[in-house]
């Protein structure tokens, strides 16, 4: 009986195993493609990859930012980011304003009919990606979530580390 117990538990190891290196070569599929989904629509829109990224980030934002927090989100230098914001604002994404509450600030700005504009080219290509989700409960969803949440922390750590010449 114990044996047996033993060998379920040593076949679960091996599964596990089998499903991690599974994980690994599709996590980097994934990746892939998405790196590649983004340079198909940065070159629809006219933007490099980097700037779709950030226009993206802004429009979760809920309101203007610094460019100073434009570094923040895309893990540039502020020197990046103030070419990152040029771009933009050449593109008609963004516009630079003062900040209300102090005068000294310059605020980056979404323009609401560019993003408008954005957003209705991210619906035509994602209109259906929800329907990717229908034959799942809620806890798997949830699963889904966690997944995407730790992902992205372990991910902004790996690009701290390598912006700080750990690897």
């Amino acid at each position: 009986m114990a044996g047996e117990a033993m060998a379920r538990g040593a076949g679960a190891g091996q599964g596990r195993e089998r499903l991690l290196e599974e994980l690994s070569t599709v996590s980097r599929r994934y990746m892939a493609s998405y790196a590649l989904f983004n340079q198909a629509v940065a070159d629809h829109l006219g933007l490099h990859p980097t700037d779709l990224q950030c226009l993206n980030l802004l429009t979760l934002e809920g309101g203007p930012v610094t460019t100073g927090r434009v570094a923040e989100l895309t893990g540039l230098t502020t020197g990046s980011a103030t070419r990152l914001v040029d771009r933009l604002e050449r593109a008609g994404y963004v516009v630079r304003e003062r900040d209300a509450a102090d005068r000294r600030r310059v605020l980056v700005a979404t323009v609401p009919e560019r993003i408008a504009e954005f957003g209705r080219v991210w619906e035509r290509l994602g209109g259906g990606w929800s329907t990717l989700f229908d034959d799942l409960d809620e806890s798997q969803l949830g699963l889904i979530v966690d997944h995407m949440r730790r992902t992205t922390a372990f991910s902004a750590a790996q690009v701290a580390r390598l912006r700080a010449g750990e690897v």
